[in-house]
């Protein structure tokens, strides 16, 4: 799968600028602040619908305008398809795929996959447990653009019985009214957050091997990393913080732990009524990252964070492959100023494992920063536009 053409208008510093692209490696250089960053982040937003930088959509679209326009022409295989992202600022973003009736957005999602490379992914490894879950949850929505509801639903009723244990927080007591009512959200957040963590550990247990395998690749394989996933369920204390994933938790069906979610509730229910905010779910978990048998944040070198937070996304890359195995769904591959980042020992390696993918694009500051073996077509960026430079 590769991407052969993008436009932007409106996005970002561009108010129109068209990019030509063909399979193989193709360079971003330019200056910090010119804008490179903003092209591979309108191709990300093609495929998962939000920006690898900021959490909402209104920075995405440019100053003075109400709108965003994101099309892409894409070739898998021997089909050829178009795909247009509308980014509104006061009402719902649209699609359009090969130019029909607009649609929502989230119809769009999937056609396009990526797997994207940042400087801020040093925030999966040394950031706090939100960082981590949404890089799982973006991979279980990448895997099946179905369950991108999953969350929404958690996220829904966790708002809606955070409110009410805060009202019952605030009235001095607790009533049969409130008892009621809570045995009902209760079961609703337990039914939702079943789901959203069955669902986070059939992904986590599918990239595991694949962390493995990358982490070796890109160093010299002296240690072994693991992720195991620390839920809320499995020993919850005051904090909402949970024992690791055992294989009982791993092994339970979604009707299951349905059931554990409730129990656990319930025991924790005199605690959340005293603090106002739910203390056990989803929302509360976290992914422990280790390397060598120890937990990487706070104890890694700054090498090994690199290593471990390339390894989960070059993971990812491996896993998306296994995934779909037809011609032209292999997933394109984005590298946004990593190269900086990395000693000639990693350089080196990482280049020899992503040159050989269908598309990699990659930005960088000056073009001593891409090692030799990723040669491709060359873009210079400047301010509102690009220059090509050939190969």
């Amino acid at each position: 799968m590769y991407v052969q053409h993008l436009s932007l208008t409106d996005f970002r510093t561009y108010s129109q600028v068209e990019v030509p692209l063909e399979a193989g490696v193709t360079v971003f250089v330019g200056p910090n602040g010119v804008g490179k960053t903003n092209i591979v982040e309108a191709i990300g937003y093609l495929a998962s619908l939000s920006s690898h930088r900021v959490s909402s959509d209104k920075p995405l679209i440019a100053f003075n305008a109400e709108r965003a326009l994101v099309r892409g022409r894409l070739v898998r295989g021997t089909q050829t398809t178009s795909v247009e992202v509308e980014i509104n600022a006061d009402r719902s973003n649209r699609a359009r795929i090969n130019r029909a009736n607009p649609v929502r957005a989230s119809d769009a999602a999937g056609i396009l996959r990526t797997v994207l490379f940042a400087p801020e992914d040093l925030a999966l490894v040394k950031g706090d447990p939100s960082n981590r879950r949404r890089f799982l949850d973006d991979l279980m929505v990448t895997l099946l653009p179905h369950r991108a509801g999953i969350s929404a639903d958690y996220e829904r009723v966790l708002k809606q019985r955070n409110a009410l244990l805060k009202s019952a927080r605030a009235s001095g007591k607790f009533t049969a009214s409130h008892e009621a009512t809570l045995d009902v959200w209760d079961q609703h957040l337990a039914e939702a957050g079943a789901r959203l963590l069955h669902a986070r550990l059939v992904v986590l247990s599918q990239l595991k091997p694949h962390l493995e395998r990358a982490y070796h690749q890109l160093t010299d394989g002296s240690k072994v990393a693991v992720a195991t996933y620390r839920s809320s369920l499995s020993g919850a204390d005051d904090d909402g913080g949970g024992a690791s994933e055992d294989d009982t938790l791993s092994s339970l069906s979604v009707e299951e732990l349905t059931e554990k979610f409730i129990a656990v509730l319930l025991v924790h229910r005199k605690k959340e009524l005293d603090r106002g905010i739910s203390l056990v779910g989803p929302h509360r978990d976290d992914v422990d990252l280790v390397l060598g048998g120890t937990v990487a944040k706070g104890y890694a070198s700054h090498g090994e964070t690199w290593s471990l937070a390339l390894a989960l996304r070059l993971g990812s890359y491996y896993l998306l492959i296994e995934d779909d195995h037809t011609p032209g769904a292999t997933p394109v591959l984005i590298l946004d100023d990593v190269f900086a980042e990395l000693d000639a020992s990693r350089r080196k390696k990482l280049a020899a494992i992503v040159g050989g993918a269908e598309q990699v694009l990659v930005t960088a500051a000056v073009s001593d920063d891409i090692p030799e073996s990723l040669v491709g077509h060359q873009f210079q960026v400047v301010p509102g536009g690009l220059v090509s430079s050939g190969t």
